[in-house]
């Protein structure tokens, strides 16, 4: 999981300021901006841990 995490942050750290305000992803029917999903990835949090988890299937991540 944190090679996960780490990818994330590399992402997020190149993303336009601007962007970071943009929606990565929904769950539980809840939208996550770029910044809400840093933060719970950075607490390794449950649902941190199902962003990373639903970004490796969008193909935003790369489980290796």
């Amino acid at each position: 999981m944190d090679h996960l995490k780490s990818q994330f942050i590399k992402k997020y750290a190149n993303l336009p300021i601007g962007v970071r305000e943009d929606i990565v992803i929904v769950i539980d029917g809840e939208p996550l901006t770029w910044k809400a999903a840093k933060l719970e990835i950075e607490q390794e949090t449950k649902k941190g841990k199902g962003i990373l988890q639903e970004l490796v299937i969008l193909k935003l991540l790369h489980d290796e």
